[in-house]
């Protein structure tokens, strides 16, 4: 019997919310493992002798492989099987991890890392395509919204996780940890989630995953590495040249071919790119903020991994609490009004986060990130839903993985202009109240914590508070920033979307969905 036969274009898979549970437990494992990593960095330089240089490629590796797979992975699941791609990537990911936790250099660490942003990146879109294959219109919001609200929780509970393991146990139990839930995910995957078909339809596109993995890692390689080696460098230059040959290349591949593997047109359809384009600008401001608030919890506040990680507790609750209401929300106000009344939510919270100084008390610091956390929990879910609903069902594994690698760059992306932006601030900061510091010093604050410590005691206290008073003025500078994009972004889903043309996306697809199912039946 085929599976559609087994679903009711209004209702949908009768097992479908069982099988959402499994989705949702599946992205919290991959977004946690995106995160994991920043509380235990202290602790791998110690056990595996690894230079700032490794450490970057430990954390980057991951992100590398994950952001340029993430189209060729959901192109290969819509082709092959979406469970077959989820069931895979999860087997990757757990073979990574457990290999990782065994790593006895900084070098195999990297290669390992890597081999889990390749299982990665066949988890993340399958568990979306999934769902909007097996929930009907009038379901498929509240789903979306609450596996958003999966994607938020798991953010934030890896520096929670980490720093929670790192208190008992050694660094490899931030990889090891994987291992077993993976594997309760991969039994409860096998178990219920159905086995939906692949559309094998013509030939396989082989150039077309080849060049767009290959203009991805070139786009995310010079982002990433570009406040390090300089964004004006020859090899930077060359690089981004490559990344956008590469992607031309790519375009006028699929646009040509018989048999693409990604159908560009969708992009010509403005709410779908409008929604891809609100993702990247949430997580710029996001990802940008987490970059530099997890240092001044450690370094400038003194706290511990595990009080560190758990700051971000109350973002992650107001996360899933606002993406979990967030369907009906957008029953009331509409998607247009939601998601920039999101985005402003956070640019709020964001301009309050930048009036921090260095003896901030935590439990201001906590609800400040609820606020930021509830503003994202009201972009992510309704900017999900009406990206998907601007394209056909079965473009719904490609246009997922669009709509992940928007959420990657723009994770990305706010790391490297952030980080830029806090780096040069923090430089002239410390240079401006001390321009005696130690050579090193004015590099980044962990170094200059490190010259304190070889210095007589009233010279090192004096670096170390001029040092934590630089940096907490340059983390505001990078905080008004993306407070700043977060704001942009609102005013962009006020002019770019527009209620009725996402409404009637939705109704297209609607019917095409239901002339579909009865034409097969």
């Amino acid at each position: 019997m085929r599976t559609e036969d087994l679903t009711d274009p209004d209702a949908g898979h009768p097992g479908r919310w069982p099988a959402l549970a499994v989705l949702c437990a599946a992205l919290v494992v991959t977004t946690l493992d995106n995160t994991v990593l920043n509380t235990a960095l202290p602790a791998l330089a110690d056990a595996l002798t690894a230079s700032t240089a490794d450490l970057q490629w430990i954390n980057n590796a991951y992100t590398l492989a994950f952001a340029s797979l993430l189209i060729p992975a959901g192109g290969l699941g819509a082709r092959f099987g979406l469970r077959r791609a989820l069931v895979g990537g999860l087997v990757v990911l757990a073979v990574g991890s457990a290999a990782a936790a065994a790593a006895g250099s900084a070098g195999q660490l990297i290669a390992w890392r890597a081999v889990m942003g390749v299982g990665a990146a066949f988890v993340m879109p399958a568990t979306l395509s999934v769902i909007v294959a097996l929930f009907g219109p009038r379901e498929r919001a509240r789903a979306i919204a609450l596996w958003s609200a999966s994607a938020g929780i798991g953010i934030v509970l890896g520096p929670v996780t980490g720093g929670l393991l790192l208190e008992h146990l050694a660094w490899g139990s931030v990889f090891l940890v994987n291992v077993p839930l993976v594997a309760a995910v991969l039994v409860a995957a096998l178990a219920l989630v159905p086995a939906l078909p692949g559309r094998p339809a013509g030939r396989f596109d082989a150039p077309g995953p080849l060049l767009c993995a290959a203009g991805l890692a070139a786009l995310v390689d010079v982002i990433v590495r570009g406040p390090e080696r300089g964004w004006l460098t020859g090899w930077s230059l060359a690089e981004a040249g490559a990344a956008v040959v590469l992607l031309v290349a790519f375009a006028w591949w699929e646009l040509r071919t018989a048999w693409p593997m990604v159908d560009l047109r969708m992009f010509t359809r403005r709410a779908f790119t409008a929604a891809g384009a609100l993702l990247a600008v949430t997580f710029f401001a996001l990802f940008g903020l987490l970059f530099v608030y997890t240092q001044y919890l450690q370094l400038v506040r003194g706290f511990s991994p595990l009080k560190a990680g758990s700051g971000a507790l109350p973002f992650a609750v107001a996360v899933a609490l606002a993406a979990g209401a967030s369907d009906r929300v957008v029953a009331r106000l509409g998607a247009r009004r939601t998601i920039a009344g999101g985005l402003a939510t956070m640019a709020s919270g964001l301009l309050c986060l930048s009036f921090a100084t260095t003896t901030t008390a935590f439990l201001p610091l906590a609800l400040v990130m609820a606020v930021i956390g509830a503003g994202m929990g009201l972009v992510t879910a309704p900017a999900g839903t009406a990206g998907m609903a601007a394209v056909p069902r079965e473009k719904a594994p490609t246009a997922s993985a669009v709509s992940s690698v928007a959420r990657e760059l723009g994770g990305v992306l706010g790391i490297a202009v952030v980080g830029t932006v806090v780096s040069a601030a923090y430089r002239a900061e410390l240079l401006g109240s001390l321009p005696a510091a130690p050579a090193g010093a004015a590099d980044d604050l962990t170094a200059a914590h490190a010259a304190a410590a070889a210095l007589p005691p009233d010279s090192a206290g004096q670096l170390v508070d001029a040092a934590n008073a630089a940096f907490t003025r340059a983390m505001n500078a990078g905080t008004l920033l993306c407070a700043a994009i977060a704001l942009l972004g609102a005013l962009a889903a006020l002019l770019w979307l527009d209620r009725a043309r996402v409404g009637k996306a939705e109704k297209r697809r609607q019917t095409y969905e239901n002339f579909s199912i009865s034409n097969e039946r």
